[in-house]
């Protein structure tokens, strides 16, 4: 769980300078980690990377446009806690930025296939892939097609096993069409990226 959630946050700092209320509520809003995330493992997360040199803190800058959460309710209780002053007190108005070595360490723990090797892994890269270049980002999705295909085998397989009853079979064709499923949107994603890093060979004599 650390490396995930030190990929997230240093992919959301990558945007913009961000405050720990901030940070939790994008984390389950732009790029779907868990919404159990709490604040007792987000701040020891964030105060690692910042001795690690890879975040800052920086003095809180109150403006409407640094409360953006990614959701209304989120936007209104930021406001309620700075209004107040209560909540999360004076560590919750400690904003942080991005270093250049955080950067780097972000790309390096993004483009690794070690760091993030499970379907949770692959939705966090995924949400953050703009920031891998185009061969990595088809290598990615390359790997997560094998692993897909190999799920559907030992589904297709459990699924004519003679133990099975009627209801214990329709779960695992279940099981197999969502992956199926996978596969199609894992195939899209592939076909425009070999496109978009591939342009037609008119293009490539025209320049």
């Amino acid at each position: 769980m650390i490396r995930v959630l030190d990929i997230a946050i240093l992919g959301l700092l990558m945007d913009r300078d961000h405050h720990g209320y901030e940070i939790r509520s994008q984390l389950r809003d732009r790029l779907g980690v868990s919404a159990n995330v709490s604040f007792g493992s987000i701040y020891p997360a964030l105060a690692r990377l910042e001795r690690h040199g890879s975040v800052e803190a920086v003095a809180a800058d109150v403006r409407l446009s640094s409360l953006s959460t990614g959701s209304l309710s989120g936007e209104r209780a930021a406001m309620r806690t700075l209004r107040s002053g209560t909540g999360l007190g004076r560590r919750g108005r400690k904003v942080y930025r991005i270093t250049e070595r955080g950067r780097q360490e972000f790309v390096e723990l993004l483009a690794n296939p070690a760091t993030l090797d499970d379907a949770k892994g692959f939705s966090l890269r995924m949400a953050l892939a703009k920031y891998l270049t185009p061969s990595l980002r088809v290598g990615l999705l390359e790997r997560r097609r094998a692993d897909l295909l190999e799920r559907l085998a030992e589904v297709r397989a459990s699924s004519h096993n003679a133990e099975l009853d009627s209801y214990a079979r329709s779960v695992m064709e279940h099981a197999a069409r969502g992956v199926e499923l996978d596969l199609a949107w894992i195939d899209n994603l592939l076909s425009t990226e070999r496109s978009d890093t591939n342009p037609p060979s008119f293009a490539r004599d025209a320049k």
